[in-house]
């Protein structure tokens, strides 16, 4: 009986490990739904980028310690779902009103609350798409992630508007805005297809793949180049 109790408890750790991270991705997609709603756009955006991170970090531990569920599969939906739909949408909210100064109820008020509405339903529809798809083709997304949508787009251009703001301010971001969230809702549920950054054969597009995401967690850590992070 021991064996098997020790063997349990390996089996918890192992799968605890990855749905931690999971978890605390979803804790840091709420502390910036309230970071956001405070006025601290900077910092709120810098969050939804380490979300980023930790979903890359719990879907690489999960695979590491063969540690993959469908328990741990609905966890990570449902974390992106605040983390890189909900949260991102507020921010984007919230920086037409700080950074595009628009007016409460105004005009642009009610289209850039829809548009953000619209992004948020779109990530909803496609993730009961892909709960519903089996047949997702090998080493390509359909549609644009959320991930990269709502973790690595938008994030990152509220933080390049914040850290250029001479540039901000001569753009037409009460127009921009809704646009940009209204398009990326329209990709996230199209079925066009988005390379993974999978290993593949050639070994200059895996050097590229490498290079890349080591840089991303650099930037995202410390906190610098959101110029780099908005072209990736």
């Amino acid at each position: 009986m021991v064996p098997l109790a020790g063997g349990r408890s390996l089996g918890v750790i192992r799968y605890t490990i990855p749905n931690s991270f999971t978890a605390l991705s979803l804790l840091l997609g709420l502390g910036s739904i309230v970071t956001t709603q405070v006025g601290e756009l900077e910092f709120a955006a810098w969050m939804i980028v380490w979300c980023g991170l930790l979903d890359t970090v719990d879907g690489f531990a999960a695979r590491l310690l063969k540690a993959t569920s469908s328990f741990g599969a609905e966890f990570d939906s449902m974390a992106d779902l605040v983390s890189f739909g909900v949260a991102p949408a507020i921010l984007v909210f919230n920086a037409g009103l700080q950074l595009a100064g628009i007016e409460v109820a105004s005009g642009q008020f009610w289209v850039l609350l829809t548009a953000c509405g619209v992004f948020v339903l779109a990530w909803a529809m496609r993730l009961a798409r892909f709960n519903l798809t089996t047949d997702q083709p090998k080493g390509w997304f359909t549609g644009v992630p959320i991930t990269g949508a709502g973790g690595g787009l938008v994030s990152s251009m509220v933080l390049v508007l914040i850290y250029h703001e001479d540039i901000a301010s001569l753009l037409p971001l009460h127009r921009y805005l809704p646009i940009v969230m209204f398009v990326l809702a329209i990709l996230m549920i199209s079925r066009l297809r988005f390379p993974k950054a999978v290993i593949r054969k050639s070994k200059v597009i895996n050097t590229f793949q490498f290079v890349n995401i080591a840089a991303i967690f650099v930037c995202g850590i410390f906190r610098v180049y959101p110029e780099y992070l908005f072209s990736i």
